[in-house]
């Protein structure tokens, strides 16, 4: 709140006709994140703010001086694109380290006016980030104003929210966004899983929806899971685990299919949710017409916060019959020393199934959530 209004009156006491950015992951997330919630304490400060939705853009007057502020989203490296040949005044980056260097670096080159200046905030993330390494660690070398702040700073937080939150983290993500540390993942992915807390020997008798989430694969394991929704937690009540390897036998898309039949047992799923690159065995599910099949969002990081902040939460738990399930809760560990965050791609096969899972049952509804209908067709 604090950078968006400063960044509004610095550019109106300072320029008056000229073109700035504001930009996020996301043109939406830009939106939802700054426009929203901080445009009407722009109009009680006295500031008409005009946007052209359709245009990604919006004027901001004080006085009988007008800027003009145009939104972008920087979630891939051919972003870059869309700024390129601008002149602008100033650019506001919304959580920086989110968005490719290559993104972050064409915008910057776009402040050509005298004066202009670029404005950053972010979430702490690999220490061997780019962003980290030549700007956080050497602000003096870009001329750079740098304040740091944790959780522990933000006046708008209640003791009780900022107590939740707390206890919502562990481990690298506590550090990250309840610390404010620059700090790398190491050991165990999930630290905060627990038998005594998250195994049952019962299974939840009043499930009121049910979703099979799958991890396909060929040489590799196949790895699916049942899942049962009572009262906001999520159980995984049975498990199909095909090794290849250790079966001495591949199953095709069929084979694969007729053991998710019956993993189901005639209950009503909710939907189907795959490995996004398994296209043969969607198609093969949608061919049968009986699931709704979505591909799982994968973006991994994102996924693996989720099921530890649902874990911490006490919002997942497993029936003691699945066992590869368990069994790789206490082998899937963080790479060391590769300079990014990166889990070992080995013991992680029903951890990818537990990740789409969470990622589509328990996500928002809105620019990162999932929601499927379907009608009964005579």
């Amino acid at each position: 709140m604090c950078m968006f209004i400063s960044f509004a009156g610095w550019m109106t006491a300072n320029f008056d006709g000229k073109s700035f950015a504001l930009c996020g992951r996301g043109i939406p997330s830009v939106r939802r994140n700054i426009i929203v919630p901080f445009v009407p304490l722009l109009r009680e400060m006295g500031f008409t703010c005009t946007e052209k939705i359709t245009a990604n853009l919006m004027d901001i007057t004080l006085g009988d001086v007008t800027n003009r502020l145009y939104f972008f989203g920087g979630n891939n490296a051919g972003s870059a694109g869309w700024i390129q040949g601008m002149t602008l005044a100033g650019v506001l980056f919304d959580e920086v380290a989110l968005m490719p260097r290559d993104f972050v670096e064409q915008a910057i080159a776009r402040c050509s006016l005298e004066g202009a200046k670029v404005w950053f905030n972010c979430n702490p993330e690999h220490p061997a980030h780019w962003f980290h390494r030549e700007w956080v660690l050497d602000p003096g070398a870009k001329n750079a104003l740098y304040l740091h702040f944790t959780m522990e700073d933000n006046p708008s937080l209640s003791e009780a929210v900022k107590a939740r939150y707390r206890s919502m983290y562990s481990g690298v993500f506590y550090r990250r966004f309840v610390a404010g540390e620059w700090c790398a993942a190491e050991g165990l992915v999930y630290p905060m899983f627990s038998r005594e807390q998250h195994v049952l020997s019962g299974l939840p008798g009043d499930c009121k929806r049910y979703a099979v989430s799958c991890d396909y694969g060929t040489v590799n394991p196949s790895a699916f899971g049942l899942w049962g929704c009572s009262g906001g937690v999520w159980t995984r009540l049975r498990e199909y685990y095909w090794d290849s390897r250790l079966q001495g036998q591949q199953r095709t898309d069929e084979e694969h299919y007729r053991a998710l039949e019956a993993l189901a047992g005639g209950l009503p799923l909710d939907f189907v949710v795959c490995d996004p690159s398994a296209a043969s065995f969607m198609e093969c599910v949608r061919r049968h017409g009986r699931y709704i099949v979505v591909p799982a969002k994968n973006d991994v990081l994102a996924g693996i916060r989720q099921v530890a902040d649902a874990l911490l939460a006490g919002r997942l738990r497993f029936h003691e019959s699945c066992g590869d399930c368990i069994r790789e809760f206490g082998l899937y560990c963080w790479e060391e020393d590769c300079g990014r965050d990166s889990p070992r791609k080995e013991n992680d096969h029903a951890m990818d199934d537990v990740r789409y899972c969470v990622a589509t049952a328990m996500a928002n509804h809105g620019e990162d959530g999932f929601y499927a209908g379907s009608v009964e067709r005579t």
